[in-house]
């Protein structure tokens, strides 16, 4: 077993031999996902950082870590002794890569990386900014030469069929109106990495990525054919009859390379280049019209059929199930005796109360228990060797989701254990309650940005001089990944409007280093609005169908600030969330959760 100085050391060798100023091993994989098969977690093997998200940058001298805010205390500790040093990308005086290369190495130096982890577009962007300084980037893969002992193989998990009960439409009818759009930009084909919409172009799933039912694979669609490449292996004679039945064609996982350099010369491609790797698309024949398009999969895949939206409706019921008992067992059995449970403990529990709901598979991301300080930080990941013990005092964010056959959920609720609450916690709770509800209560006109509606979750914390540095809201899958795009609301100037059937989370935060997290979280989706008088146009317009079934902690709200208006969707979601709920639970849970939801 080697370690993170000795695998830099190794790196630096091949540099030498290949006469390369420096080399970039990014936090990604082939598919631009956001949870990677370990085979993939390159930045880790060499720098010994686990977080998430991450690039790595090596010369022949010194090594460096970029990363977030996210991760600043983790990465301080793991990399500890490697020799690699932090870059605290979030901070306004870090360079980006680019720049740093720009600024340390000479005029005609040569960068490597390898193109299967860039997308087509970060790769233009970088290879255009390094050009400005006389650098030129080289297309090598070091890691695969250097990681052979103990690597994980690609996962062969076996890939299965998601019904159309669950899909809510036929893959013949979603390869239809890709079909439809190829011939409104007079393509031929389109390359498909991205495994979130392979899966739900295709209607498969699978259990190759930690927390995303999807199957690692690659899909090339054509007028008259649609090939999907995946390891032989994941191919039971279920899936085959499934897909043959489909007119899906099958070949291997590696093959998708050939199949592109064997395209008609006169074929018009269509890609994705935000999410197609660099790889692929060196390996479609430079005779060949390249499309670089927002993908159209991604645009449909965003807009939820109404099987889909009931099918969140009825996981977000399930959801309501488990947290329930959750908070009772937390508020009445979880300190009794003595007991001293951890924020590990935590995630234990509420996974085994999750698993006794219908249809449940697997956990949507890894559960965030934060107890006090670790509330504040935002992407918090306790160990069973790294965890705070909880006592029933002070605060606890709990931030925590569901993979269903039906949906996918997404869920933050802050709780305050016992104690005096002082009063700049319930201050701070009750400025994020109070965005969380000016966001989920707007209507707006079509047409409108999720940046539009950004300030309105954070209006009250700018008044108090406040803020958070993540996003508010996030776009969600269907029994697919817990974060999904076009459509978000964050500050970022994004250019996707909103339509009915996105779903997004609603979660503003405020951040107390060393105290508390306040984080509240509910799911809504893009719905029609109903009309009303008051209107000055005819429009149609929009607003949130809130998804989340589970009580807030009236405890922490400083009455005083709310406003009547306030009070009344508060007491109206409560009265919601009982009457879906008890319905569903035995009696004495039927009780504490009535209690709970008690007007204000």
């Amino acid at each position: 077993m080697t370690t993170p100085k000795e695998r830099i050391a190794a790196l630096r060798s091949l540099m030498k031999q290949h006469q390369l100023a420096a080399y970039i091993v990014p936090g990604t994989d082939p598919h631009a996902s956001e949870y990677m098969a370990d085979h993939w977690k390159e930045t880790t093997w060499l720098s010994g950082f686990k977080g998430e998200t991450g690039t790595v940058l090596v010369t022949l001298g010194e090594a460096f870590l970029w990363t977030d805010s996210r991760y600043y205390l983790q990465a301080e500790k793991e990399l500890a002794g490697t020799g690699v040093t932090l870059m605290r990308e979030s901070d306004i005086d870090t360079p980006s890569i680019p720049q740093w290369l720009c600024l340390n190495l000479r005029q005609g130096d040569t960068v490597g990386l390898n193109p299967e982890m860039f997308s087509v577009k970060a790769y233009a962007a970088w290879e255009a900014e390094l050009a400005e300084a006389g650098l030129r980037l080289h297309s090598i893969d070091f890691i695969r030469q250097l990681w052979t002992e103990d690597r994980p193989a690609i996962p062969q998990v076996p890939l299965y069929e998601y019904k159309e009960q669950y899909a809510g439409e036929s893959t013949e009818s979603k390869l239809a109106r890709l079909r439809a759009e190829f011939a409104r930009r007079k393509a031929d084909t389109m390359v498909i990495s991205a495994l979130d919409e392979i899966a739900w172009l295709l209607n498969i799933r699978g259990l190759d990525v930690d927390f995303n039912p999807v199957v690692i694979s690659y899909v090339l669609v054509e007028k008259e054919a649609c090939t999907l490449f995946v390891a032989p292996e994941k191919l039971t004679p279920e899936a085959l009859r499934y897909l043959i039945g489909h007119h899906i064609a099958v070949q291997d996982y590696e093959n998708i390379f050939a199949a592109l350099r064997l395209l008609p010369h006169d074929s018009v491609v269509l890609f994705d280049g935000a999410r197609l790797n660099r790889a692929l698309y060196e390996a479609i024949p430079t005779e060949c019209r390249k499309l670089d398009v927002q993908s159209p999969v991604l645009v449909m895949k965003s807009r939820k059929n109404p099987v889909e939206l009931e099918g969140e409706r009825k996981a977000m019921r399930q959801d309501a199930v488990a947290l329930t008992r959750f908070f009772k067992w937390l508020e009445e059995d979880a300190f009794a005796n003595g007991a001293t449970p951890t924020e590990y403990d935590l995630m234990e529990k509420l996974h085994s109360f999750r698993m006794m709901g219908e249809n449940f598979v697997v956990e949507s991301f890894g559960t965030i228990a934060g107890y006090q300080g670790n509330g504040a930080i935002v992407h918090y990941e306790a160990t069973p060797a790294d965890c705070a013990v909880v006592r029933p005092e002070g605060m606890l964010l709990l931030d925590s989701g569901g993979q269903y056959l039906d949906g996918t959920t997404d869920i933050t609720r802050t709780v305050w254990l016992g104690g005096a609450i002082p009063e700049q916690a319930k201050l701070d709770y009750t400025y994020v309650l109070k965005g969380h509800i000016a966001l989920g209560d707007i209507h707006w006109p079509r047409g409108t940005r999720g940046n539009q509606l950004d300030a309105l979750a954070k209006q009250y914390m700018w008044q108090a001089g406040i803020t958070y540095g993540h996003g508010t809201g996030h776009g969600v899958g269907h029994f697919l990944g817990c974060h999904e795009g076009p459509q978000n609301v964050r500050t970022d100037n994004n250019p996707t409007v909103l339509q009915p059937g996105n779903i997004c989370s609603d979660e503003p935060g405020i951040y107390r280093t060393g105290k508390w997290g306040v984080r509240i979280e509910n799911l809504v989706a893009v719905t029609e609005a109903p009309l009303t008088d008051a209107r000055t146009t005819d429009d149609n317009w929009l607003c949130w169908e809130t998804l989340t079934l589970c009580y807030y902690d009236t405890t922490l709200i400083e009455m005083s600030l709310l406003t009547e208006h306030e009070r009344a969707w508060l007491n109206a979601y409560h009265r919601r969330v009982a009457d879906e709920v008890c319905p569903l639970l035995r009696a004495d849970e039927a009780d504490w959760l009535r209690n709970k939801c008690r007007p204000v």
